[in-house]
């Protein structure tokens, strides 16, 4: 018994190891991606394009073609309401128009973007959690795509038609939507891993990947005090997943304990009913045993 139960420690100590490094590995290269929509927009903003419900509005079709495609195919019932989807699509939508290529619209509007994409990745997290991670992009993606529609017919045609679509436009263009297809289908699996705070302490590492791009890219010098917040950054990720997921352990192991001491408490319970039966049972198969004998005229000394 001791030794399953040592056994059984050590793979949930080893599970726990692969959780944290998975988190961790996967946290940054979502960095890393998002890092790379940042220059695709800054690449279209050079060239004077402003459209970033436009740039958006291919990833939320790429996600709605390819995860609803897996829904029809599962045929499953859906496991929350569609009209809860439709508001994170909304909110989801307003958030990358505001805090995605838009800074120059004031420090109001890029407040209230990341706002909402908070709003959004706990929504996420909830949904992930609770429903299905194929059902939420799939719907992301199909009221997304409805929604940045609309709003490109009201706000972006005239935006779209002054474009010139040269190599150099369509490329950062089609590189930003694909950019964001992958870091969308990745942000589900981490909200589940480690959940929406993790997430956004992963994506503050964005910052410093940007850099060191700069520094191999464009050979541009990089103060020293760069790579002191990028460790810091790292250290706290690690102090942090490490402290989540012992916590966690320790409600699991809690739970299990009282799970345990209620299966006992039954278990003693039923042996006490058992014994109880058992008496019981003799004490009334003596009696019957007496009246079946003085009923036949048989009494015994």
């Amino acid at each position: 018994m001791i030794k399953i139960m040592v056994n059984t420690k050590i793979i949930e100590f080893l599970k726990n190891k692969t959780t944290i490094v998975a988190s961790l590995v996967l946290g940054q290269l979502l960095s890393i991606v998002l890092t790379s929509t940042g220059f695709s927009s800054f690449e279209l903003i050079r060239r004077g394009i402003n459209a970033p419900t436009s740039q958006s509005f291919l990833n939320y079709v790429l996600l709605a073609l390819i995860y609803g495609g897996i829904m029809l195919y599962r045929r499953q019932a859906l496991k929350a309401k569609w009209y809860y989807y439709l508001a994170l699509g909304l909110v989801d939508v307003e958030a990358n128009f505001l805090g995605g290529s838009n800074p120059i619209k004031g420090d109001l509007l890029v407040i209230a973007g990341a706002t909402l994409y908070g709003v959004s990745n706990v929504s996420e997290e909830y949904f992930v959690k609770s429903a299905d991670r194929v059902e939420l992009m799939a719907f992301l993606g199909t009221f997304g795509a409805i929604i940045s529609a609309i709003q490109i017919s009201i706000l972006e045609r005239n935006e779209l038609k002054s474009i010139q679509w040269s190599a150099g436009a369509t490329f950062p263009f089609v590189g930003f939507s694909l950019a964001m297809f992958l870091f969308y289908s990745g942000v589900p699996v981490l909200l589940k891993i480690s959940g929406a705070t993790m997430l956004n302490l992963s994506l503050l590492t964005s910052d410093m990947w940007a850099v060191f791009i700069r520094m191999f890219a464009y050979k541009e010098k990089v103060d020293w005090m760069y790579y002191v917040a990028f460790a810091a950054v790292a250290v706290g990720l690690v102090v942090y997943s490490w402290g989540d997921k012992t916590d966690q352990n320790n409600a699991e192991v809690a739970d299990e304990e009282i799970e345990h001491s209620k299966r006992f408490d039954e278990e003693a319970g039923f042996r006490q009913q058992d014994h109880r039966d058992i008496v019981g049972s003799s004490k009334s198969g003596g009696f019957s045993k007496h009246a079946i004998a003085s009923s036949s005229g048989v009494v015994e000394k």
